[in-house]
């Protein structure tokens, strides 16, 4: 199961919009919050808004932003959809693309 929350970039607006591509029925499940990469926010922004959302130290910030740019996508954070979902928010409130997943068991 995913959950996105995303932005879509159209020129000079931006439309924010939210999906559940499935219904979640365990809280319990431990998930991960995956940021991905775009070709609009700086690493600089990135890693500001990993540190200030995710509690990352900047050597972690920055170590994610290396691999979501390298890889297009990183799972910057575990635990519950419940901890994590406020936080997928706040990310995706700055401009930055990111969905939270269910890690299958």
């Amino acid at each position: 199961m995913s959950y996105f929350c995303g932005v879509i970039y159209n020129g000079d607006t931006a439309t924010k919009y939210k999906e559940d591509t499935d219904v979640l029925t365990a809280t319990e499940d431990t998930c991960t919050l995956i940021v991905w990469n775009d070709e609009v926010n700086s690493f600089d922004w990135v890693i500001e808004t990993l540190m200030e959302v995710c509690g990352h130290t900047q050597e972690q910030a920055e170590q994610c932003a290396i691999i979501i740019d390298s890889k297009g996508k990183y799972a910057v954070k575990e635990g519950s959809y419940d901890a994590l979902k406020p936080m997928c928010d706040a990310i995706t409130d700055r401009g930055i693309g990111a969905t939270i997943e269910i890690i299958a068991n």
